[in-house]
């Protein structure tokens, strides 16, 4: 059953002009037609290295990538992890092998960012020496220290949703948290786990368009019970019109395929994401 709360209320016309006040944004070279990145979750390969997953991504057809914490860099630097600890000789190894792959890095998440703003600022440095549009947390309970970063770098805050029962599945918990704060700070809406969570993801899009900041993308055979990825357009997600309703509210952020099936062999199904995505920014500019 799809749950009807707050999500009935229209976002305050304030919100909305907030939200289109911030200056960050996209490198040109990774925008498409219709205004937005068509990016990587390099979740999606977390069973290959840092350094393989660039060159994979870059083979699918996407131009950016939404980096994870953790994942292991590969080739001189072997199991050494991507993340806020890294060598500035590891930094620039991954810097080398974006521009080797024509890629841009674009977010960095899902990250735990503490309320310690010392702690904290560890993520925004990383953020600055890799030129990101954003940041992808669930830790709202770091909301003070989110809000003065993300101005002071002028850097997106998106607070993402796991599936019910986490904190934030649900996105009223999200909506009254940040309304009336800084325009940095929005949502990275993983469409899959609302879906998953009893929610219509079009439904939540039409109440918190105004705050996307960007997207885990991801289509389901359901929208009552958890199902498998599957390529985007295949499924019963109404990708067209979320992506249609937030381009009304001049999004221009990264769309993420996070691509959470096959993980050994689920490139080919990545570069279907990638087609349907490219599609989509030809037909509807």
């Amino acid at each position: 059953m799809i749950r009807r709360s707050i999500l009935a209320m229209i976002p305050a016309a304030s919100a909305i002009l907030a939200s289109r006040a911030s200056g960050v944004q996209l490198p040109p070279s990774a925008t498409n037609e219709a205004g937005f990145a068509i990016s990587l979750q390099c979740w999606t390969l977390r069973e290959f290295t840092l350094l393989q997953a660039i060159e994979m991504a870059a083979n699918a057809g996407v131009t950016g990538l939404e980096l994870y914490p953790g994942q292991r860099l590969g080739g001189a630097f072997g199991d050494a992890k991507f993340g806020i600890n890294m060598t500035d000789d590891q930094v620039q190894a991954v810097r080398d092998q974006l521009k080797k792959n024509d890629l841009v890095a674009l977010n960095f998440g899902v990250t735990e960012i503490p309320k310690a703003e010392a702690k904290a600022r560890k993520t925004f440095e990383l953020a600055k020496k890799f030129n990101l549009y954003g940041v992808t947390t669930e830790s709202l309970g770091s909301l003070d220290t989110l809000e003065k970063l993300a101005k002071e770098y002028d850097v997106k805050v998106c607070f993402h949703n796991h599936p019910r029962p986490t904190a934030l599945w649900h996105p009223d918990t999200i909506w009254k948290a940040i309304d009336g704060r800084h325009a940095n700070l929005g949502y990275c809406a993983d469409l899959g786990h609302w879906a998953a969570s009893g929610l219509n993801p079009l439904t939540v899009i039409q109440k918190i368009a105004p705050r996307v900041h960007s997207f885990h993308i991801k289509d389901r055979a359901s929208m009552t019970v958890p199902s498998p990825d599957q390529p985007l357009g295949t499924g019963i997600i109404p990708l067209p019109a979320i992506l249609d309703e937030v381009r009304k509210h001049d999004f221009a952020g990264n769309v993420s395929i996070e691509y959470e099936s096959n993980w050994h062999h689920n490139l080919p199904e990545v570069g279907q994401c990638v087609g349907y995505l490219r599609a989509y920014s030809k037909l509807r500019p």
